[in-house]
């Protein structure tokens, strides 16, 4: 039988607990961090989140709410996703939710700047206009780089810019058919949230 020196036992157990104490920070920052996630991403999914400061009614008429008196609001990301009863699409903001006016409109659908037809999918078309606003940076970089987007969703087929002028700021989405839409405002991080109902 091998004797092994009570120094050098010592000195192996001290190595095991710093490896077993090591694996498990590893093991909570990875739980952390998959919670952070989770809590990110429900921010976008849960369909009545405290955080709203408005919320409309279930409509297929027209939403308009002006701020014309403060400063252009930059977009920094859009994001789309299909929810139990609805398709979602959620206007990210750098620092405040522009003012907007939302309705359904006819074909066809224009860019502001060139009047270029934009042919989009769909039996409903449902344009959100949102001011003061922008799209791009100082330099003229646009800081959401995919404008033209087929989420191929039950109701949402498809979504395209079509302005991004004068601080204002336009997306028109292209939809199965003209069903009812409800607006929300939340914050942290500031964001309008559009839900496209699946039927009428």
């Amino acid at each position: 039988m091998v004797r092994i020196p009570y120094k050098q036992r010592i000195d192996n157990q001290l190595s095991s607990c710093r490896l077993c104490a090591f694996s498990s920070l590893r093991i909570a920052l990875v739980f952390a961090s998959m919670l952070f996630l989770a809590a990110c991403a429900q921010n976008d999914s849960l369909p009545d989140e405290p955080s709203a400061v408005y919320l409309s009614e279930w409509t297929a008429g027209i939403i308009d709410r002006p701020r014309q008196d403060q400063p252009a609001a930059k977009l920094v990301d859009v994001r789309t996703g299909m929810h139990e009863g609805f398709d979602r699409v959620v206007f990210e903001f750098d620092e405040r939710v522009p003012g907007y006016h939302i309705e359904y409109i006819d074909k066809p659908v224009r860019k502001c700047g060139s009047g270029k037809v934009a042919p989009l999918a769909g039996d409903g078309w449902l344009e959100v206009r949102m001011y003061p606003a922008k799209a791009h940076t100082e330099e003229g970089q646009p800081t959401v780089a995919n404008r033209e987007r087929m989420p191929k969703l039950p109701v949402l087929w498809e979504l395209e810019l079509t302005c991004d002028f004068e601080a204002v700021v336009t997306w028109v989405f292209g939809l199965e058919s003209p069903n009812r839409y409800q607006v929300r405002e939340l914050s942290s991080p500031p964001r309008l949230v559009i839900d496209l109902r699946h039927g009428r």
